[in-house]
C-alpha cells in the first residue's frame, strides 16, 4: 500500500492542476491553501463568476484564466489543459473548486502514474467505504458507470469523478465539446481511445454542508444522467 506523502512534498513545475471555477469565492482559498504547498503550479478557470473567485484565487497564489461569460465546466477544463501544455505540464491534475477532493489522494494519484508509467488514473470514491454519499446518490453515479463503461468500452467504477491525473501523451488527445456535465463522459471517451495505459486509485469524496447546500450531492448525479441519455 502507498505511504501518504509527508507534509514537506512538493511536485515539480511540470505538473499542474487545473481547477474549473465557478461562483466559489467562499472556498476556494482555503482550497488553494491545501493545494499550493504540495501543487505549486495551479491554474483556476474563471468560468464568469459573479463573486470575485477569481480575485480570491489570484490573491491566494494561483494562476487565473477568466472567461468573460460562463461556458460550462468542460470548457474550463480545455482552457486549463491548453494552458497548462503551453507551461510545458507533463502531467495535469483535475481537481474540484468546492472542496470535495483531498490533497493528499491527488498526491498518490500522481506518484502512482509516475512510478507505474500510467497515462491516466481515475480516481474512485467506490474502491474503499471512506466516502459517505446517501443512498440515492450511490444509485444514480453507478447507474451512470454502468451506461458510462457500456457507451465508451472502458472498465471504471467511478466514472463521474472529477479528480484525474493525466500524462501530457494523454492530455493532447483531448478535444472537449461538451460544455455540461457530458464532459465527464466525453473525456473518458476520448482517454479510452487513446490506447494508453490507466487505473483507478482509491479516493475519498467529502460531501460537505457547503456542498450539499449549493445542491451539489445529488443534482450533479441527476445532470450526468440526463445527459448521458440525451446527448
Amino acid at each position: 500500500m502507498n505511504a501518504a506523502p509527508t507534509a514537506s512534498k512538493r511536485f515539480a513545475d511540470d505538473v499542474w492542476v487545473v481547477i474549473p471555477l465557478y461562483n466559489e469565492a467562499t472556498v476556494i482559498g482555503g482550497v488553494l491553501a491545501e493545494l499550493l504547498p504540495v501543487f505549486p503550479q495551479t491554474v483556476c478557470i474563471d468560468d464568469g463568476s459573479r463573486d470575485g473567485s477569481g480575485t480570491v484565487a489570484r490573491a491566494a497564489g494561483a494562476h487565473v484564466v477568466n472567461h468573460p461569460i460562463n461556458l460550462g465546466q468542460g470548457a474550463a477544463l480545455q482552457t486549463g489543459f491548453q494552458y497548462a501544455l503551453e507551461r510545458g505540464a507533463k502531467y495535469v491534475v483535475t481537481f474540484d473548486a468546492d472542496g470535495q477532493h483531498r490533497v493528499v489522494d491527488a498526491a498518490l494519484m500522481l506518484e502512482r502514474a509516475q512510478n507505474d508509467d500510467l497515462a491516466i488514473v481515475f480516481g474512485s470514491r467506490f474502491l474503499d467505504d471512506r466516502t459517505q454519499a446517501g443512498v440515492l446518490k450511490k444509485i444514480v453515479l453507478k447507474t451512470a458507470v454502468i451506461v458510462t463503461n457500456w457507451t465508451t468500452r472502458t472498465r471504471l467504477t467511478d466514472a463521474h469523478n472529477g479528480l484525474r491525473v493525466i500524462r501530457e501523451d494523454a492530455l493532447r488527445r483531448i478535444h472537449l465539446r461538451q460544455d455540461r456535465m457530458a464532459h465527464g463522459t466525453e473525456i473518458v471517451v476520448q482517454l479510452g481511445r487513446t490506447g494508453l495505459p490507466y487505473a483507478e486509485e482509491p479516493v475519498e469524496v467529502i460531501y460537505s454542508e457547503y456542498s450539499k447546500a449549493k445542491g451539489q450531492s445529488l443534482l450533479n448525479s441527476v445532470n450526468i444522467l440526463i445527459d448521458l441519455i440525451i446527448r
